[in-house]
């Protein structure tokens, strides 16, 4: 295999119980070996913790047949930077023990991310490990719309406040709007829909994040796989006076048992469309709800811009279902934004999926959170 000039960074995605990972020639935009490692630490897995899953990694790179001494970066992505971390991070002793400590702020998230720092340290102790924030780009949200409104000295001695998440992805695809539209990045108004089993919006003005749907963690906003999104607060104290639910069972029950899967059962979108076919009243429910939280989204962010140029929808969902896509837009001609069923529902990649007629451009546009990774990581070399 031919490198470019820079050498190679790996990437690496540590979840609670897999690790992705992609060696990526940052110059190229190209990914050279990927994969993934599952149910680490699970009961049906054969991984007991995240250094053996690392050694598979490991293995894995060298059976690849690429040289390893080509790799100059390791780029982690971690979910939380809290109000410290808003830039790529050469990470150290105290960076690590950082992101551990912002735990309290992403208890699902940030815990497996520094251990899959802490394997990887020690598994590549001579590269530079670089961090880089899903909150990071979100650092720039106006105070109006990062502040919560509670008292202002309980949100400054806790960390309250607006943080977002997907940065990575909303910073990528915002970008790829313009470079799609060959349009002044600074002239832009985009509205991103990055939609997977994890779901967000923001809106993007010139290039910069002025509004997000997640929060203080990634529980808030748009109805998601397992999460429920946007809730009345008032239900977490009802269901505390009235159930008697703790904290832990509030959180399993937010975060893991509502969303698509609380709802109807299912949190796979292909799944949820073979039960709507089905005539499942349940499914038929959660999609609707789904599409109009997403709607609604859509129309706030209008009002907040003022005036949209693209709507780009991106992730697992956003790119490949179209019903989503056209739902989530229909009859909103009104407001300048006409999807092309024919162009909706055919082609992949990148491309443009409204009407000729539409003011407001809608694109499908694929994420790659890895390559923004590995070029941060890559500044640090």
């Amino acid at each position: 295999m031919t490198v470019g000039d820079t050498g190679l960074v790996l990437v690496l995605n540590s979840g609670s119980s897999s690790i992705k990972f992609q060696v990526i020639d940052p110059v190229a935009g190209t990914a050279v070996v990927s994969g993934l490692v599952e149910q680490i630490g699970e009961p049906e897995g054969t991984i007991p913790d995240h250094a053996a899953g690392l050694h598979m990694i490991h293995q894995q790179l060298l059976d690849s047949g690429i040289d390893l001494g080509a790799i100059r970066a390791v780029g982690h992505r971690v979910v939380h930077g809290g109000t410290k971390f808003h830039s790529p991070t050469l990470i150290t002793d105290a960076v690590l023990a950082e992101i551990e400590r912002l735990a309290e702020l992403a208890p699902l998230h940030n815990p497996p991310n520094a251990i899959g720092i802490e394997v990887a340290r020690a598994d590549f102790p001579d590269l530079p490990h670089v961090a880089v924030f899903d909150t990071g780009f979100f650092h720039s949200l106006p105070q109006a719309a990062a502040t919560y409104a509670i008292d202002r000295d309980v949100a400054a001695d806790y960390g309250i406040r607006r943080y977002g998440f997907h940065g990575t992805s909303h910073e990528y695809v915002s970008r790829q709007v313009a470079v799609l539209l060959d349009a002044d990045l600074a002239e832009l108004n985009t509205i991103v829909l990055h939609l997977g089993n994890g779901a967000s919006a923001s809106a993007v003005h010139g290039g910069v994040a002025v509004e997000t749907s997640m929060g203080l963690t990634p529980l808030e906003g748009l109805v998601m796989g397992t999460r429920c999104g946007d809730i009345d607060a008032g239900v977490l104290m009802h269901l505390r006076r009235t159930a008697g639910m703790e904290v832990e069972q509030l959180d399993e029950l937010l975060n893991r048992r509502s969303g698509l899967k609380g709802m109807c059962g299912i949190n796979d979108f292909r799944e949820l469309l073979e039960h709507i076919a089905a005539g499942s009243a349940p499914a038929k429910l959660a999609y609707d709800v789904y599409v109009h939280r997403l709607r609604k989204y859509v129309g706030a962010y209008l009002a907040v811009l003022g005036r949209v140029d693209a709507i780009a929808f991106t992730a697992g969902v956003g790119e490949n279902v179209a019903a989503v896509r056209e739902d989530a837009l229909a009859g909103l001609d009104g407001l300048g934004i006409v999807v092309d069923p024919d162009r909706n529902r055919t082609g992949k990649g990148a491309r443009i999926i409204s009407a000729d007629d539409s003011r407001t451009t809608v694109l499908v546009v694929p994420t790659n959170e890895e390559l923004a990774i590995a070029r941060a990581a890559w500044e640090f070399v």
